[in-house]
């Protein structure tokens, strides 16, 4: 618990973390169960590796292997064991389904509309509870590792709901994506031995964290490769990027504990992992904000300065803001997220559903705003493809609101992203006008997702005034606390709220893309005090 509190920089819900690292071998053990093959020591236990931010003794001590993995596949082999276990049951999957939007009943969901892709059908699923699961919005940068299905569209139908995002600035940048595609080589890599290396040959993170050296949180890891290629010790012909060596590890270590890395850059970089380095660079990850939620993965608003539970709607996962991340997500913690989460959602549910409860009368045109948007969408004749837009978004994002910020680069991304939500994207041209496998009417709809995300992520960027986890500005260095926790605390006045800048963001769209920004208050007490202490803010060091 300690790890992910520090790693969050403080922003971390300490109620929800709790919760997250008291289920953790659980789940792990759960999982096992299922079927999840797991790595295995000689001795017959579940291998752990070494993760960046992971540490003994409360930060004390040495390096902490923690995270069990399957080789350097765990994310797919534990997508394959949930989808295995859940053909066990009577699941019925609505496959190739757009989600549009909510539907709402005053502060109620009561299920979603979505666009049936085979048939061309517009369906209203009427549900008493409805799970926001969507993923990431990573699609909004230019250089990713999310897939391509990662366009921030559970966020996006929240805020069209008239619902707040939370934390949207903290953008999360993997320090090793592939150069040219963003393909990820996973942090195991690092923890198996790798090193970060400049063109002097340099293996520069023993600069910037000391002790933890590349096994340091990615934020920092992220900040140190972008300042080694902004110093002029990046490598390539345009020395815009930095090296991941491997080679300096037994080849048999690399084709046990590594084989999809070796398979990734050979395809993508066309390199022998034991023989050549991996060319790397700061790629956009993992989204630390999304829709607001408590530790029971409930989506909240905030009215009367009160947190407001939304009846009938959970979110679980990167479209969820719980805060489990805070301003930095440690790695392997997403994986663990999902499972402790959305079970903690099943549990919830198997508690108050009522199975066969009848549905009460709705008004029959509700969900006709969305229907309006969608007809909209699908018969633009407007000047500006599609494509084009979405690239110079995306190009926006990554060079106005990347790693390193400052109050110019932000104000530019505002300024460039209200232009293009407000003058391009109604300007918007679909050629194609049919139902049925309408792709560019997919991407058409994705992209004003995105888009919506984009402004919560420019907005909120540009409004907090320190530098916090991914949130780095080279304007505003330093960490805005209650306190002074560089000092003794003996003697300090504690600063107003309005004053510093440890509660969360929230942010607010109206239909002309004004964003509004309002806060919440960090949670710092845990579910049970006597099972596991809060961890008190204190200087963030690697």
């Amino acid at each position: 618990m300690y790890d992910t509190v520090k790693g969050s920089d403080w922003l971390g819900d300490q109620d929800a973390i709790h919760l997250l690292t008291r289920e953790a071998s659980r789940v792990v053990y759960e999982l096992e169960n299922y079927g999840c093959p797991f790595s295995r020591t000689e001795d017959g236990r579940i291998y752990q590796r070494a993760f960046g931010g992971q540490s003994l003794e409360f930060g004390k001590g040495e390096q902490a292997k923690r995270t069990c993995a399957v080789a350097d596949r765990t994310g797919h082999a534990l997508l394959h064991t949930l989808y295995g276990q859940s053909l066990r049951y009577d699941v019925h999957y609505f496959i190739e389904y757009f989600a549009l939007d909510l539907l709402m009943h005053g502060r109620c969901c009561k299920g979603i509309l979505a666009w049936e892709l085979e048939t061309g059908l517009l369906h209203r699923f009427r549900a008493h509870h409805t799970v926001i699961a969507t993923g990431g919005a990573g699609r909004c940068y230019f250089s990713c590792t999310a897939a391509h299905a990662c366009t921030g569209d559970g966020m996006a139908i929240a805020c069209r709901a008239g619902l707040p995002l939370q934390d949207m600035e903290f953008v999360q940048f993997h320090p090793t994506g592939i150069y040219g595609s963003g393909i990820l080589i996973t942090e195991g890599s690092r923890g198996e031995g790798g090193k970060l290396v400049n063109s002097a040959g340099e293996f520069f993170m023993e600069k910037y964290a000391p002790v933890a050296k590349d096994l340091a949180s990615r934020d920092v890891v992220s900040r140190a490769v972008t300042a080694e290629i902004l110093d002029g010790r990046g490598v390539g012909e345009r020395k815009d990027h930095i090296y991941l060596q491997l080679h300096h590890l037994p080849a048999e270590l690399i084709h046990e504990r590594l084989p999809g890395i070796s398979h990734l850059a050979w395809v993508f970089a066309g390199v022998d992992v034991t023989k050549e380095p991996i060319p790397v660079i700061p790629t956009v990850h993992y989204n630390m904000g999304g829709v607001p939620t408590n530790w029971r993965a409930q989506v909240l608003t905030r009215e009367n300065e009160e947190d407001r539970p939304i009846e009938g709607l959970w979110a679980a996962g990167e479209t969820a803001c719980a805060s489990v991340h805070g301003a930095n997500r440690l790695g392997a913690n997403s994986l663990l997220e999902i499972v402790v989460f959305g079970k903690a959602i099943a549990d919830q549910i198997d508690c108050i559903a009522r199975p066969g409860e009848r549905h009460e009368d709705l008004s029959s045109d509700i969900g006709e705003q969305s229907i309006c948007r969608f007809d909209a969408t699908r018969y633009a004749k407007g000047c500006v493809p599609v494509a084009e837009l979405r690239d110079e978004m995306r190009h926006t994002m990554q060079k106005y609101c990347g790693v390193l910020r400052t109050c110019d680069i932000l104000q530019r991304a505002c300024r460039e992203m209200s232009r293009l939500y407000t003058c391009d994207l109604p300007d918007l041209c679909v050629q194609d006008q049919s139902l049925i496998w309408n792709t560019e009417l997919v991407e058409a709809l994705e992209l004003q997702n995105m888009m919506l995300v984009c402004m919560h992520i420019v907005y909120a960027a540009e409004n907090r005034k320190e530098s916090r986890g991914a949130h780095a500005r080279e304007d505003y260095k330093d960490r805005v606390d209650e306190y002074d926790y560089t000092k003794p605390l003996e003697g300090q006045k504690k600063r107003p709220y309005t004053e510093h800048w440890r509660k969360h963001t929230l942010t607010w769209a109206q239909d002309d893309g004004t964003i509004y920004i309002s806060y919440r208050p960090v949670i710092d007490t845990t579910l049970d005090e006597t099972e596991a202490q809060h961890v008190p803010p204190a200087i963030r060091a690697y």
